[in-house]
């Protein structure tokens, strides 16, 4: 019976702490590759644009819900140490994105955060066009030198459909793709302001998962 109690609180705990314990064997895998001296095969990795960082989406990244500061942009500056401008606006959708584009991308940012395509999903915008936005939007920052960090957003149904996608697209434009922005928050009050938008403790998720991410990257990453 002992025994049999172990095995469940093991597993138990392996389900809880899975996100934390994936990240961090990716980040491993990184590290060790920049230590060996690889370099990783993203597009612009280095980067050749010189501008800044920017996040540039929709309200979960301007961060609606949050306590001034307390975006996921603000709080993940802070952890690397690095300004990043924070240009999301609420309600932007891809093709809302694209309308904004060129004064983005004339800034020549070095780095991009990119997550737009909630809203596209909320106004059942038809998912190939959605994606076919993002690829532009992608092909533009990759014009001026930028690395681009893909930023995945579940669909508004029971089941996530714009995985796939999202990773497909990643895979095509050679980007750095972290899934599913609110994998780990969605549904549970403590980290959400409301049924879309995370809390101050959801968006420092948020950051402290992008840090974990990135900061392997970071060498070749800063200014």
């Amino acid at each position: 019976m002992a025994g049999a109690r172990i095995e469940i609180n093991v597993w138990a705990m392996s389900k809880k702490q899975w996100a934390g314990v994936l990240a961090l064997i990716v980040c491993g895998v990184i590290a060790l590759w920049l230590w060996w001296g690889g370099s990783p095969s993203f597009t612009n990795f280095p980067p050749a644009a010189t501008g800044p960082w920017i996040a540039f989406g929709d309200s979960l990244t301007e961060g609606v819900g949050a306590a001034g500061g307390s975006d996921y942009p603000a709080l993940l500056s802070k952890e690397l140490g690095i300004p990043i401008a924070n240009i999301g606006r609420s309600g932007d959708t891809t093709a809302s994105g694209l309308e904004r584009l060129e004064e983005v991308a004339s800034q020549r940012p070095r780095v991009v955060l990119l997550c737009l395509g909630g809203n596209d999903a909320l106004n059942q915008v038809a998912t190939s066009q959605t994606f076919l936005n993002l690829a532009t939007i992608i092909d533009r920052f990759h014009r001026e030198g930028s690395f681009v960090v893909l930023i995945g957003i579940r669909s508004a149904s029971l089941r996530d459909r714009n995985e796939e996608h999202f990773a497909q697209l990643a895979r095509e434009k050679n980007v750095f793709y972290v899934p599913d922005m609110l994998r780990g928050l969605a549904f549970k009050p403590i980290y959400m302001s409301d049924a879309v938008h995370p809390n101050d403790a959801g968006y420092q998720r948020i950051a402290d998962r992008l840090e974990k991410l990135l900061r392997p990257l970071l060498p070749k990453l800063r200014s």
